[in-house]
């Protein structure tokens, strides 16, 4: 179990790192996509100078060794369905949050500061292009990143959970840029220890 965590660890680690497999050009519009933050790798999000890619791989193991001893939320609690908070989108094969996304993240961390007594789980999904494999590590890489801003806007670590359905659940379904662009996102589903 280590091992296979240790892999997955360097996998998100490697699509964080790498970039893009995918030709820019074609990239869709994602509102403040020219103003992108890296919410989750860079040293502003640590709150440190520099961070080697040894410590980016020690705190990606760290995730995931959390996240494969903690219970799911979806098991233990309830789901609330007083809150409904819009998705974040990404660019295409990006695990960076636009600018004009942070206020969506920033909407959830504010409401998870008032109500102490819930938690969220953060879903990574992708849109239909590249393999099932590649597209699962790009969308657990996008829910990581934005627990990681979560985490450093003051929600405790063991309130957020991460999953990542890839290419399998489509906001939308068909082809072409406008529909690609709707399956790149982040989705919030709050619930109530």
């Amino acid at each position: 179990m280590k091992l296979s965590m240790l892999m997955a660890a360097a996998a998100i680690v490697a699509v964080t790192a790498t970039g893009c497999r995918y030709d820019k050009s074609n990239e869709g519009d994602v509102p403040g996509a020219d103003q992108a933050v890296d919410v989750g790798t860079g040293p502003s999000a640590l709150g440190t100078d520099e961070l080697s890619a040894e410590d980016l791989a020690r705190m990606q193991e760290g995730t995931l060794d959390e996240l494969a001893d903690a219970k799911r939320f979806e098991d233990i609690y309830t789901p609330c369905t007083d809150v409904n908070f819009a998705p974040v989108y990404f660019a295409l094969d990006s695990t960076v949050v636009p600018a004009g996304e942070l206020g969506k993240v920033e909407a959830v961390a504010q409401h998870l500061a008032d109500r102490q007594d819930r938690v969220v789980v953060v879903a990574g999904h992708c849109d239909e292009r590249g393999s099932n494999e590649y597209n699962m590590s790009l969308g657990e890489s996008r829910a990581v990143i934005v627990r990681n801003y979560l985490v450093s806007s003051g929600v405790a670590p063991d309130r957020i959970q991460t999953r990542s359905y890839g290419e399998e659940r489509p906001a939308v379904m068909g082809q072409g840029e406008g529909v690609w662009s709707q399956n790149r996102r982040d989705e919030f589903a709050i619930f109530q220890k």
